[in-house]
């Protein structure tokens, strides 16, 4: 199958959606009505622009309420699908696309319908034409693909054939069955979009949260497989209307919808997801002056350091299976990112089994691969570019990490202090709402993890985006947030941080109270919680009371499934940048506390309000 993108799906003018669509390496695409008529030169200038990209115009659309009208709109109705076939002829293309009618005046006989399409596909043949018609979702009558197919079957002509659309197929939950009987010869052309599951009215939900493959939850390896089944080898076309596509750059979402047609034409075999070990390690850009008190920080939370680079101003930082790097080297790509974002996490490691066939796969995507400078007989990690710039190591999952740090580092005995914190639990990131689908895309496709739903959570200044992006065996968790409110705590970490990027690292520990006790007695400064939360927790929990005043002290928060529970507290902020979180699973509970999400907001909201009001610098601990 041939792969193609409508205009409509991204921003800008027409001629920077036709090198965007061409970049990306598309064949062809639909040229969408709006964006012939707001262009300022001619029908051939459309024509030869596509030539000089090497892009097929697959059809110029859509033609709308067309069949089934009474007289004079009827004639009416040809009269312009003649003129609308002369500027076909001028563009040089041949597939005239016709979408169901949504008019009040027109029938439902499919005898009608199937007669006005036969005579439309004679004037078409005669000019060299062939005419697609798609059943429309919120059509008047013809809102089913299998009706659209009975009129294109009634027609019986050979230059009358069907258009189907996955969106209006899936939105109006369809049998699928009834693709795989109907002649490949007969499909014209198929449009391909994907959109989240979301209860609300068909023409809104299609007009403003369509997205492509892999970044929504319908069906459509479902699709595809029957689809298949017809031997159908024409174009595959992405037609997406959305609102954040319309505020990106056109360049950066066509090569998205470009991977999303990769991802969604790979054999079901191929997207067995990728095999990870978690979190090997997290980097820490810093600079030279402020390493001192990010190394107490980490020191309060119960790191040692155990090792110092051999050859660069690198230090490793241990507790439990929990490795964290502090970068302050001159002229690295961590002294670089430093300098945009301050004191950030600039790397993130992910154990895989078969580095190689996830760099492979990252090609086959067009993801970046990066390489960095390393000194004799030190290791070179393979990283993906990742959110904002920072980078996303890959490492063998069977490689003994003990023998890894020993190649790059000097090592230190560990000091018989007991672990508090075992492993990396999850990491979250902030970015910007127009960049979520990308991301999605991105983590589905290369690493193969599975997204939930999409959670709103409230702020005080508005409402914050949320879902989690995991490995099947949930040894990686990622959460992504994201808000279009510009008074929200993630709105102000994007412009605190200059750009997007992971705002807390949740630690797991076996033993929550007991470890945030010999933390505190460390030096470190809890997030504090206010008392309110906990008379409601008694109320809808009836928890022990001594539990209760416990988690109180400790400042705790709870949620709980059916499956188990979970306790969690956070750190105060680190320079107005991240913050760590720790976290207590009990039971098989695989959530996030995001029941508490609005009341740990807040918390951080206030302190941020006093330490403005005190003019002091918002650096979250209180060293020994």
């Amino acid at each position: 199958m041939r792969r193609s993108m409508a205009t409509v799906c991204l921003s800008g003018d027409l001629r920077g959606k036709l090198e965007a669509i061409a970049a990306a390496g598309f064949e062809g695409f639909e040229l969408f009505e709006n964006d012939l008529l707001s262009f300022e030169g001619s029908t051939q200038e459309i024509r030869q622009m596509a030539q000089d990209l090497g892009l097929t115009i697959v059809t110029l659309q859509p033609f709308r309420d067309f069949e089934g009208l009474p007289e004079p709109q009827r004639s009416r109705a040809f009269d312009r699908a003649e003129r609308k076939m002369d500027v076909m002829a001028e563009l040089g293309t041949d597939l005239f696309f016709v979408c169901a009618n949504t008019s009040p005046q027109s029938t439902g006989s499919l005898e009608r319908i199937a007669e006005d399409l036969y005579e439309l596909g004679e004037r078409a043949r005669q000019r060299g034409f062939r005419v697609g018609y798609e059943a429309l979702a919120w059509s008047k009558h013809i809102y089913d693909y299998r009706d659209a197919w009975e009129v294109v079957r009634r027609a019986n002509h050979p230059a009358v054939g069907l258009i189907l659309d996955t969106f209006h197929i899936f939105s109006r939950n369809l049998e699928l069955s009834a693709i795989a009987k109907i002649p490949k010869e007969k499909i014209f052309l198929v449009q391909i979009a994907d959109a989240p599951l979301l209860e609300m009215g068909v023409l809104p939900w299609s007009r403003h949260f369509r997205s492509f493959p892999g970044q929504g939850q319908l069906p459509l390896d479902r699709f595809m497989q029957v689809l298949r089944e017809t031997r159908y080898d024409g174009w595959l076309s992405l037609e997406v209307f959305n609102d954040q596509f319309r505020t990106t750059p056109p360049k950066e979402t066509a090569l998205d919808g470009y991977r999303s047609l990769v991802y969604l034409q790979e054999n079901p075999l191929e997207k067995l997801p990728v095999q990870t070990g978690g979190v090997a390690f997290v980097e820490f850009a810093v600079s030279e002056e402020m390493a001192p008190t990010l190394a107490q920080f980490l020191g309060a939370l119960g790191f040692q350091k155990r090792g110092q680079h051999r050859s660069k101003e690198v230090s490793l930082w241990q507790q439990g299976q929990i490795n964290f790097i502090l970068n302050s080297e001159p002229g690295s790509f961590a002294q670089a990112y430093n300098q945009v974002h301050g004191t950030s996490v600039c790397a993130v490691a992910v154990l895989v089994e078969g580095v190689e066939e996830v760099l492979q796969r990252a090609q086959t995507y067009k993801a970046p691969i990066f390489y960095g400078p390393t000194g004799p007989g030190e290791h070179q990690i393979p990283a993906l570019r990742g959110l904002d710039g920072s980078l996303l190591y890959l490492i063998e999952a069977q490689q003994e990490m003990d023998s890894f740090w020993a190649v790059d580092f000097e090592l230190a005995a560990p000091q018989p202090t007991p672990t508090a914190l075992q492993r990396i639990d999850h990491l979250a990131q902030v970015m910007p709402a127009a960049q979520v689908l990308s991301w999605v895309l991105f983590y589905r496709t290369i690493l193969g993890l599975q997204t939930s739903n999409l959670l709103e959570i409230p702020d005080p200044g508005g409402l914050i985006q949320s879902q989690a992006a995991e490995s099947p065996d949930r040894s990686l968790r990622l959460v992504l947030n994201a808000s279009q409110a510009g008074g929200t705590l993630a709105a102000r970490f994007l412009n605190e941080y200059y750009g997007g990027g992971v705002q807390h690292i949740a630690l797991a520990t076996s033993d929550i109270f007991g470890t945030l006790e010999r933390l505190q007695n460390n030096g470190l400064q809890l997030l504090p919680i206010p008392q309110n939360y906990y008379h409601d927790l008694e109320a809808r929990y009836a928890l022990e009371p001594a539990l209760l005043e416990r988690m109180q002290a400790l400042n705790v928060l709870y949620d709980q499934s059916p499956e188990g529970e979970f306790f969690h507290a956070y750190t105060q902020t680190f320079d107005d940048l991240f913050f760590i979180e720790i976290v207590e699973r009990r039971g098989a509970y695989q959530g996030y506390g995001a029941v508490n999400a609005p009341i740990r907001i807040a918390a951080q909201t206030r302190l941020y309000k006093e330490s403005l009001r005190t003019l002091s610098t918002p650096l979250r601990f209180r060293p020994d």
